[in-house]
């Protein structure tokens, strides 16, 4: 009896190749938007109709054509991303602005986050003892 190697499955020719075949015209803004989302989540088109039980080929229509998605397919979709629907409106920029800080302090903040956890940790120790120290200049 001969072995048949395991090794193709290893090969540089099966890592990172896309599947199907490349698109012929460029998405739709809503599609783009539901790619990136997905690619985001880190899930295949396979795992995304999967969770939302739809069949792969939905999913690449969504992507690729101009559709119209029903209100309760888009929530099905940014509930399976874990982004909202907003995100697939093109309005996440709005949605952004409520949370967090805004100007020259989400920039140095967007910054911070970049660096390695021990140095984000010295430099929140001293925002929160800046803000201590002014909560009780200001009660006092």
């Amino acid at each position: 009896m001969q072995a048949i190697s395991n090794n193709l499955a290893k090969g540089p020719y099966n890592d990172g190749m896309p599947g199907g075949r490349p698109p012929t015209k460029k998405a739709s803004p809503l599609g783009q938007r539901i790619a990136q989302a997905r690619q985001q989540a880190g899930l295949s088109q396979n795992e995304l109709a999967q969770k939302l039980g739809v069949g792969r080929s939905n999913i690449a229509q969504w992507e690729r054509s101009g559709v119209t998605l029903k209100p309760e397919q888009l929530a099905a979709l940014g509930d399976a991303l874990g982004v909202g629907v907003e995100a697939f409106l093109g309005r996440e920029d709005a949605a952004k602005r409520g949370g967090g800080p805004v100007g020259r302090a989400r920039a140095v903040f967007e910054r911070v986050s970049q660096l390695p956890r021990a140095t984000q940790q010295r430099i929140l120790a001293n925002v929160e003892d800046a803000l201590t120290a002014y909560e009780v200049r200001k009660a006092g």
